[in-house]
């Protein structure tokens, strides 16, 4: 007998925003790259990357605020050699991503090994005066850790960057026209390595939010695929940054509503409930793709040479 008076709306709202973070800051860096025209299927290898580089330095340093800083360093590492390869010496983008994912996954599983089963140091709540005391929202919204408002100030930055600023514009006509770019003058390569290096890192600070705060300890495959949905997401966004946040906000939901229906005794198979986030998503792809992609950088996957 399903039993839904034990789900807490307060603690579910919370939970929302601690399960979306990680996708969240892998989605909006790939939006990025996007954007500047590059499309980068390795996004679940640098995230990986980032959750076992995070939680390895977190371990030896004692500091979840220098396994958050590696992550990043190391997926954004991850993210260059791509890059090079792939804006230097134009392999292709998509069989060279998928190898990043592969790579990633096999080095983690390395890297990892020595460190399963220990328990890594993990980011405090912030105490915020006044707000955080509120009766409902205080617990609801303003009780978490500094990477969940970090992911959001992200999103806004990302946003007011690519509508408000002259980089953000070069980095949309990059995306829109690499060759009308380059006659302009501007670096196109330069401009795609640096919205690669972006992406990695942010991928890797939502692969360590993984295995520092999430779960604060380090499995083997833990991303379970987190990269893959941040990956649809950005297209789910139609590659706009609010709706990035609603997307991964919408799979956060489903993820942590399947875990309290398992909870409360859902008279669903379990491993129904646990694909369900998946379920959710490829549906929606579906019906995007039947309605037409719309907002697709018209340079995205196209090698750019400035010979050609």
């Amino acid at each position: 007998m399903m039993d839904l008076s034990s789900i807490s709306p307060i603690l579910l709202i919370a939970s929302i925003m601690v399960s979306a973070t990680p996708i969240l800051l892998a989605a909006i860096g790939e939006m990025v790259v996007e954007k500047s025209g590059v499309l980068n299927l390795g996004v679940e290898g640098m995230m990986i990357t980032g959750a076992v580089v995070g939680f390895a330095l977190a371990v030896n340093t004692g500091s979840a605020v220098t396994g958050f800083a590696a992550a990043a360093c190391a997926s954004a590492a991850l993210a260059l050699v791509f890059g090079v390869l792939t804006q230097v010496t134009l392999s292709n983008q998509v069989a060279t991503g998928l190898g990043l994912t592969l790579a990633g996954l096999g080095l983690s599983a390395l890297i990892g090994k020595p460190y399963e089963g220990m328990k890594s140091p993990t980011l405090p709540k912030l105490d915020i005066p006044v707000l955080g005391d509120l009766p409902v929202l205080g617990r609801m919204l303003f009780a978490h850790d500094a990477m969940v408002y970090l992911s959001l100030l992200l999103v806004l930055a990302v946003w007011a960057f690519l509508k408000f600023t002259r980089a953000g514009l070069i980095l949309r006509a990059v995306g829109e026209s690499h060759h009308s770019a380059h006659a302009l003058g501007y670096k196109v390569v330069v401009v795609r390595l640096c919205a690669i290096v972006f992406g990695g890192a942010c991928a890797g600070l939502g692969g360590a939010y993984l295995s520092l705060v999430r779960v604060p300890q380090w499995t083997e495959g833990m991303t379970a695929g987190a990269g893959w949905i941040a990956l649809a997401i950005v297209v789910f966004a139609s590659w706009r940054a609010g709706r990035v946040l609603i997307g991964a906000y919408l799979f956060g939901g489903v993820t942590v509503l399947q875990l309290n229906l398992q909870a409360a005794g859902a008279g669903v198979p379990v491993a129904l409930l646990s694909a369900s986030p998946y379920v959710v998503t490829i549906i929606v792809l579906v019906v995007i793709s039947a309605r037409g992609v719309h907002g697709a950088p018209a340079s995205l996957g196209r090698p750019f040479h400035a010979s050609r």
